[in-house]
Order: C-alpha cells, then structure tokens, then sequence
C-alpha cells in the first residue's frame, strides 16, 4: 500500500509532527512518500533523522507553474515524466479529467497533479483542509482513496467569507481525519454530512524524546531568589493571545510575584508584542526568543515552572501536550480542543479565553502551592503516557488507511 502525504511545506520548524508521523510510518513499514510545494533546504539541518539513506527520495516538490511561461515549457517534461512512471494511470485521468474540465483544464490539472500522479497511489492524504479544496476529486481521477485531515485553522478560518468552501471536500474525499470532537463539530457546522466516515485521532509524542527535570517542590515560587519561570510556544499571531498573556504578566508582578515569560515564536505579530511589553513596562520580564529547533524548545522546557497558552483559536496544539509530557503544569485557554488537552485541575487549569484575570489567578496559585505543581505535573505526564504517544497514534493511523481502503 502507498500512501502520499501531501502538505505546503516539508519539513518545518512548526510541523515537527507530520515528520514524526512520515517517520512512523516508513518505520512501522508503510510505503509513504510526502508531496509538497515547498522544501527549505535551511529547515532540514533541524531534522538530522531525515538524513536516513532513502529518506529524500520520497520527498517530492510540484513542479513549478509561476511564471506562467515556464510552466508551459516545462510541461512536455512533466507530461513525458508521468507516462513514463504512470502511463495506463495518465490514459485513465485524462479520460476522466477531459469529460470534467475541458481539455485545456484537463491539461492544467495534470501538470499541478503531476508528482502524485507518478507515485500511484493507493491513499493520498491531504494533510490541511485548505490544501484539499482544489483536488478533493483526485481519487477519482486516479482512482485512489481520499483523506482529508482538519487541524484547526482550516476549518475556524480558511474560507469563511465564501459559502460552501468545503462542499466539494465533503463530497469527493473519501474519509476525514480531525484532532478532537471540537473539530469534528465544527466541520459539521460548515457543512459536513454528519455520517461522513472520519476518525479522531489527536496529535502525539515520542515519549521517550522528554525526560522530565527533577525539580524542588519545597518551596513556593515568585520570591526574588526564586522567580516564577513561564513560557509559552507558538507563532507571533494574533489567534494566540500574547496580549492577554503579557497582560496577566502586568498582573502577576503587581501581586508581588517575581516571574519572567519567555515566548518562542516568530510572527508577523511581533512589534506589536514589543510595544505592548513596552507599554505595560514588562521588558525586564518578557523576552522574545523567535523561531528555535525542537531540541531548544525542550531545553526551554527544563528551566520552566508553568507553560502559558493564551491561545484565541486552537486545533489542538503540541506545545501543550509536549509540557506535560515535560511535567510542566499548564493554564490554558478554552480555545478550540484545548480543553481536551488539558484536564482541568487534573493536569493544568483551563481559562476563559482573553481573561487575563483568570489566568494571572491560576499562575498565582500555582506558584505558592509546591505540592499542587508537583500533582499537575506527574498527572500530566501519565496522561500523555496513556493517551498521545506516537505508537498509539502510528496504529491508529494504521487501522483508519486500513479502514479506508476496506470501505
């Protein structure tokens, strides 16, 4: 069975878990290759798994069709290169795309398709709604399978402004896969046939990648030998309230809690960040730390007391489960499927989204009761343990191809 994965980017920086699962897979012994638009050669020198024998030669770029001019030169290259790996497979969607688009549109689509068409797929899985829209009919051009995978923004952003975005998903993808029960509401809100075939399958870790710091319980945090250390990880954007989360910071200090906040991301919400840190008077206590590799970020996580996600719209998010496989206690927002993520007063607290109030209240008893960041912390881990590792993911995984494929 050959399963593509198609995505814009591969690999990236905030996408450590397509890797993970493309990895998985090949390693659990799927025939998996990745499609996407684009590769960044300085983004593979923080993946040095990816440097396995064989491993780039499943990574596949779509041709280029900007400018228009080399997109038509090009095309006899790509044509000829399709028939050579795929012919009875190009003979058939031609016939079939002919009859949909008009041989000009037939033509089109065959040179954006082209990298998938070559690898003859029995699945492939469009891991972005957005990114399915255009080619949601594939599997019956190519006579494949079709997954469709939502992880958060797609479906509370992309398209809105334009009714029936997803019809053509709902009806030409095969199967969907969602993070959480949030999600899989919110397709159906936007149209989703509530019988259509679809899996939920949260994200997950290798936990044998975080190894928890031992830590001193004994006393409370926020004194000035002992300052209360927070971070938060997540892109520089307005949908995750860093506003509400510097401004909880303002309150924390006020309340005569020592701490610091150091956020990793970067973003095209960055300056207005500096000037609300400027504004509250916060510069000794917040600092930014941009875009950093997988391995920075955990090393972040061993000089930390709290992980603060002050997020507005969330699919589900990885940080946050990657702290409390750290045994970091986390206070969250109700964003989307964090509450699914989190176990509020079990593993962390869950917070009214933009309520910095609430979540100044939250750190503040988390800081002076030890024995409570101790019990979130184990909590969190074992929650992780039982419900998010990769292994259990990659099976699931496994079973739904398996599924989809049966149906």
């Amino acid at each position: 069975m050959r399963v593509v994965l198609v995505t814009s980017n591969f690999p990236q920086l905030s996408e450590t878990f397509l890797v993970s699962k493309f990895l998985g897979l090949l390693d659990a012994g799927w025939n998996v290759h990745v499609v996407c638009a684009e590769s960044d050669p300085m983004q593979w020198q923080y993946y040095a798994l990816l440097d396995r024998q064989g491993i780039r030669q499943r990574i596949h770029q779509i041709w280029h069709h900007h400018p228009r001019w080399l997109a038509i030169l090009l095309f006899p290259i790509v044509l000829s290169h399709c028939l050579l790996f795929n012919f009875s497979g190009v003979q058939r969607y031609l016939g079939k795309a002919v009859k949909r688009f008009g041989f000009w549109g037939a033509l089109r689509r065959i040179y954006l398709d082209a990298p998938i068409i070559t690898l003859r797929p029995d699945i492939v899985h469009f891991e972005f709604g957005s990114l399915a829209v255009e080619q949601a009919d594939l599997g019956e051009l190519l006579d494949c399978e079709v997954v469709v995978s939502f992880r958060g923004y797609d479906l509370n952003f992309a398209g809105l402004d334009q009714p029936g975005y997803y019809a053509r998903v709902w009806k030409h993808a095969d199967a969907l896969h969602l993070l959480g029960q949030d999600l899989w509401k919110r397709a159906q809100s936007r149209g989703c046939p509530p019988d259509k075939l679809h899996v939920l399958i949260p994200p997950a870790l290798e936990l044998e990648k975080f190894i928890p710091k031992e830590r001193d319980f004994s006393e409370p945090l926020g004194t000035p030998e002992s300052p209360l250390r927070i971070l938060s990880v997540g892109r520089l954007e307005w949908k995750k309230g860093y506003e509400y989360a510097l401004q909880s910071l303002r309150m924390l200090l006020d309340a005569g809690i020592n701490c610091r906040l150091r956020i990793v991301g970067a973003g095209n919400f960055y300056e207005a960040l500096v000037f609300a840190r400027h504004q509250l008077g916060l510069k000794e206590h917040v600092e930014f730390l941009g875009g950093l590799p997988h391995p920075r970020v955990i090393e972040e996580m061993y000089e930390t007391d709290i992980f603060l996600h002050p997020s507005l719209s969330e699919g589900f998010c990885n940080a946050v489960l990657e702290a409390q496989a750290m045994q970091i206690p986390v206070v969250c927002t109700d964003a989307g499927s964090l509450p699914e993520n989190v176990i509020d007063g079990q593993t962390g607290f869950v917070v009214p989204r933009r309520d910095p109030v609430a979540m100044a209240d939250k750190m503040i008893l988390l800081a002076r009761d030890p024995s409570l960041r101790q019990a979130f912390g184990k909590a969190g881990r074992e929650r992780v343990k039982q419900n998010f590792t990769l292994a259990q993911q990659l099976e699931k995984f496994g079973d739904f191809y398996r599924g989809v494929l049966a149906e």
